[in-house]
């Protein structure tokens, strides 16, 4: 109720209150009141009504304004109680001796903007006439509001609303899922009304230029405005299919125009943007879909939701959550003697995620963005009115244009995005190749420990000449500029001496995981053509049919010793080949991405500088050398002068084991698989052995859960204050293998928490020489907030794709913000996953543009679920996927991992309950299968097609559940009763048997008798089968203090007349 009141001010001075006194008399809507009656609820109007005008004395020291919109704020909020109060409120406030405000408050129910003028030219009227001593000049009404009301349901009643039903049936068929706006937060699973406002205006020349567009295409200003909002809204969410809600006066009838009372009705004007367009051409469109609605406003948006049967969430109205409403400038009347000065009041409450309200005054036009506070920013609406304003002139400037390609951004926010945001300009010392800043530290510090595998060790001087005399040993096997060669050897000294040999002979390296299944080996080889291949003795079996010259690092040791390394010849460059990296390719094969020197020597002085790698670092080397996370780990390190640590696969056998391992070998720095940390976490606890060095933490590989990352503050913080030290570092990395390793970084300090796990972590900013851009499809840039598909550019791009010409010009592709010709300028890489900017300039991860899913026509990322899921109790991972039993029958299956071995049925049962909480229903997975863990690549990160096939969904026939238990008949008699429906199965949903807003009241006031309990629509949403139901309401029986008095087996009969069912089963006929 407090969403629906309206307010006003008006004032400095108010006489009597005679004249709002003869308005309510004068409008029997204003005498209303309703009574609810076997659940129904019925108007009940008093003949004659006394209304008394409250007088408050707000003479208060500071500023009046300040004093009145803190008063005003609180009145508003004041609920009506509308069985006993009039649906009108009026108080006239003394603010000084001269200076008075007065403050009027309708329900909704009784009025809307038109009624609100007509109320205040009454008032005008009356108190002219009253101040000088003459009676009421307003005629007698012809009808009242109760005329209109009783008008319309016969209306509604007779066949002729089947025309305008048919048209709004095939109109908004197969509507699209909700506008996909970007929001601050996520959605909460009940919709919240808290909301603000952010008013804006445009200037008279754009104002006037909108106005002479519309009339050149026949069309409104308004017609003009709303193709104008769909476009900005389209850019937005991505969409090419926008609905927008609009209110309409629905006072077409001359009588009705002289009525206060609420008239309004809301149309759903439905703008397809697919095909991109001119905005000239979209105009046309919009004004075909507003002409053709406005020939079928009479049937009620209420009837429209109960024909359509939209998906129904508690998170969002049906079918819009946009509002769109054009105002003309509102006249008051006069009142002699007075100055009326109107009071804007500050809103807190918004009915939907956004509202539009323009106001066309005879200058310009001005407007104010109403918006849903727990989903949106106050800065986000200023930045959507700036882009708003931006696309308005653009669309006068050239109406010819695209609707895609219509102007977002001001110059500012583009200077921003494209410039500013890609400062990132790093000078370095000239080098020939990666081995050159090797051979430096080999100068500075020779005898220092360079490898460290159990009691192994290895200097800098020691791994120099043995790397050497490998490199000797392949030039003298005609390994140059540029040859490929293959490295399958475990991690071990021998792999490092293997990778520099390789790069000092000249030759790219392509390292293979020992573990690697045979045909992935046999593929890889086939396409490098290699024929040379670096692997150890005991592998033999697993390369010796590969068709290439194995070299043994081991075996032929003693022979490769013997060669002297001075003779090695120098054969890298800048732009020579350094490795080529298999990643997963999307046709099934792996694609061969080709890193040159230039790009991997810039990463590793960028690596050196923002993890300030030392040489009395100690650095874990972690992951498979076919990751190129292992590229950062063992040449960032060994570039430095620091000490690479070999892991050990018992150190995996536990966390508590893994913290051992990290603590008798004083490790300082590590670089792990976000899926791994995410295990770290998970098991974290006070009696954690965090090793005292530990100084430094990197993760990256997928997307970090914010779950983990609150956890990890929480258990790390204590443990490190606890001994005394600083804790470590955390640094959330993001790169594609074809930009070298790492684009980005993101450093997590103590106090980042990311609103309690609700926000995703971001990625962070570029490293030195690069760029990265947001762009929309037609590779525009979006807007800060929006998502765009992230490009990269600068001086980590990958050359290409290995014997892939096709794929490489497909992704890598001509810099479109560069100025010299198309064949000059720089690359961009193209990488498919899902960004978008924050306001501070941090990049935050959405997910793949391949792998949103869609559900019931909901977009779901699947990583949000997630996200909640490890924020439950005794929940340790979590992977979400969609999955299709048959063709178009999908749902969602979340697999978990539990950190206990009990009581698993239970946990799933309180999870599932937990979300429903939390999540909207169709977020909500229909089936949780629990795993003792989850697969994961060799990579480190989660292998979701290595995922169990779901259990089943084993579901009776709906005949085959009716109503067993006497609570569940009760309910359905009720039901059966309301939806004049004969019989109900348990399982099925009250909105898919016609259920409606209306329905649902008398259907809990019904329940509430029945069972002498307090029930809500809110009950209803979240219970909409008679099963659930029946459950919630056992519950609420038992945990009632008076429940034992209650008898569960009484019967009452429903109260519902032959007339009335009778009636709703026509309807339900008709409706079919």
């Amino acid at each position: 109720k407090l969403l629906y009141n309206a307010d006003l001010f008006t004032g400095t001075r108010m006489g009597e209150e005679r004249g709002i006194q003869e308005i309510v008399q004068r409008h029997g809507i204003l005498r209303t009141r309703i009574q609810v009656v076997n659940g129904i609820p019925l108007q009940t109007i008093d003949p004659c009504a006394e209304f008394r005008l409250a007088v408050v004395e707000l003479i208060q020291e500071g500023n009046h304004q300040h004093n009145l919109q803190k008063w005003a704020t609180t009145e508003a909020e004041k609920p009506f109680d509308l069985k006993q109060d009039l649906p009108i409120r009026a108080t006239l406030l003394q603010l000084s001796p001269k200076d008075h405000a007065l403050f009027l408050t309708l329900h909704h129910i009784v009025s809307d903007g038109w009624s609100m003028e007509l109320l205040l030219q009454e008032l005008s009227t009356l108190y002219t006439a009253f101040v000088a001593g003459q009676p009421s000049p307003l005629k007698p009404l012809p009808i009242q509001y109760v005329d209109y009301a009783a008008w319309q349901r016969q209306w509604l009643e007779e066949h002729v609303i089947e025309k305008q039903a048919d048209y709004w049936k095939g109109q908004l068929a197969n509507v699209c899922s909700p506008i996909d706006l970007p929001t601050d937060r996520p959605r909460a699973s009940v919709q919240s009304f808290r909301g603000g406002q952010f008013h804006f205006q445009l200037d008279t020349a754009v104002s006037q230029k909108l106005r002479t567009l519309g009339r050149g295409t026949n069309s409104t200003l308004f017609m003009t405005l709303l193709a104008a909002f769909a476009v900005l809204l389209s850019r937005y969410s991505g969409q090419q299919d926008i609905v927008i809600g609009t209110p309409v006066a629905n006072r077409h009838h001359g009588q009705t125009q002289s009525l206060i009372g609420f008239f309004v009705n809301t149309l759903v004007l439905r703008t397809r943007t697919e095909g991109n367009p001119s905005f000239r051409e979209l105009l046309q469109q919009v004004r075909q879909v507003a002409l053709s609605a406005y020939s079928h406003q009479d049937i009620p948006f209420e009837k429209v939701v109960e024909i359509l049967q939209p998906e129904r969430s508690l998170s969002h109205s049906p079918l819009f959550q946009v509002m769109f409403d054009l105002e003309q400038s509102p006249t008051y009347g006069e009142f002699p003697g007075l100055t009326l000065t109107p009071i804007e009041r500050e809103h807190q409450t918004a009915k939907f995620d956004l509202t539009l309200s323009m106001v066309d005054t005879p200058s310009e036009l001005s407007g104010y963005w109403e918006y849903n506070s727990d989903l949106f920013d106050r800065e986000t609406i200023v930045r959507m009115a700036s882009n708003f304003k931006t696309l308005l002139a653009g669309i006068v400037a050239n109406p010819e244009e695209q609707v895609e390609q219509l102007p977002l951004l001001g110059n500012k926010e583009r200077q921003q995005l494209l410039v500013d945001w890609n400062q990132t300009q790093q000078d370095y010392p000239v080098v020939q190749g990666i081995q050159e800043l090797f051979e430096q530290q080999v100068q500075q510090t020779p005898d220092a420990i360079a490898l460290q595998h159990c009691d192994r060790k290895m200097t800098y001087r020691e791994l120099h000449e043995q790397s050497d005399r490998l490199a000797c040993y392949l030039q003298r096997k005609g390994v140059g500029s540029e040859t490929l060669v293959g490295i399958c050897v475990e991690r071990s000294l021998e792999m490092v001496v293997g990778l520099w040999g390789i790069i000092k002979a000249g030759g790219a390296y392509v390292p293979f995981d020992p573990a690697y299944p045979q045909e992935r080996m046999n593929y890889i080889l086939q396409d490098t053509k290699l024929s040379i291949l670096l692997t150890q003795s005991h592998l033999a079996a697993k390369v010796d049919n590969a068709g290439v010259h194995s070299i043994y690092l081991d075996a032929d040791w003693e022979s490769i010793s013997k060669l002297p390394f001075s003779s090695l010849e120098k054969k890298n460059y800048l732009d020579s080949l350094a490795y080529v990296i298999y990643t997963s390719g999307s046709t099934g094969k792996p694609k061969g991405v080709e890193i040159c020197h230039r790009s991997l020597v810039n990463y590793i002085r960028e690596a050196i500088a923002t993890f300030h790698l030392v040489p009395c670092d100690r650095v874990l080397q972690f992951s498979s050398i076919s990751f190129d996370v292992a590229v950062e780990e063992i040449f960032s390190c060994l570039c430095i002068g620091s000490t690479l640590v070999f892991r050990t696969d018992e150190m995996l056998a536990s966390s508590q084991q893994f913290w051992q391992r990290c603590q008798e070998w004083q490790l300082t720095v590590l670089d792990l698989p976000t899926a791994y940390w995410h295990l770290l976490a998970a098991d974290l606890t006070t009696e954690t052995p965090l090793p005292p060095n530990l100084r430094l933490v990197i993760i990256g590989g997928e997307q970090a859960m914010p779950g983990y990352l609150d956890r990890w503050q929480r258990y790390v913080t204590q443990s490190y204050v606890n001994q005394g030290s600083s804790p470590p570092q955390l640094i959330n990395g993001y790169g594609p293998t074809e930009a070298t390793i790492a684009t980005t970084f993101y450093s997590l300090t103590l106090n980042d928490d990311p609103e309690k796990g609700s926000l995703p972590v971001p990625i962070g900013k570029p490293i030195g020489n690069t760029q990265v851009y947001v762009l929309d499809h037609q590779k525009q840039p979006v807007p800060i907030g929006v998502p765009g598909e992230l490009y990269i550019g600068g001086a980590g791009l990958a050359r290409g794709y290995l014997n892939r010409q096709g794929l490489t010009e497909e992704k890598f592709i001509p810099n479109p913000f560069s100025s010299a010709e198309p064949s000059k300028r720089d690359r961009l890489y193209k990488t498919g996953d899902l960004v978008r900017y924050r306001p501070d300039g941090n990049l935050e991860f959405i997910g793949r543009l391949d792998n949103q899913v869609k559900l019931r026509g909901f977009r779901i990322e699947l990583g949000e679920i997630e996200a909640i899921l490890i924020q439950q109790e005794n929940i340790r991972e979590a992977v979400v996927i969609l999955h299709e039993d048959s063709p178009g029958n999908k749902r969602l299956i979340a697999y978990i991992v539990a950190t206990v071995t009990t009581g698993i049925d239970e946990l799933i049962e309180k999870i599932k309950a937990k979300l429903r909480e939390i999540l909207p229903e169709y977020m909500v997975p229909a089936a949780i299968v629990p795993l003792s863990a989850l697969p994961l690549s060799v990579s480190g990160k989660v292998d979701r097609p290595a995922l169990p096939a779901p259990p089943e969904l084993k579901r009776a026939p709906l005949q085959d559940k009716l109503p067993e238990t006497n609570l569940e008949q009760q309910i359905a008699r009720i039901w059966e009763s309301q939806l004049a429906v004969d019989t109900i199965a348990t399982e099925e949903n009250f909105f898919d048997l016609g259920g409606t807003s209306l329905l649902m009241i008398q259907v809990s006031e019904q329940l509430k008798q029945q069972f002498e309990i307090d029930l809500s629509i809110i009950d209803l949403f979240q219970y909409p089968t008679i099963s659930t139901l029946a459950e919630h309401i056992d519950q609420q029986l038992k945990t009632n203090k008076s429940s034992e008095e209650v008898d569960l087996q009484r019967s009452r009969k429903v109260s519902q007349s032959q007339q009335q069912r009778q009636k709703r089963r026509q309807h339900r006929k008709t409706k079919n």
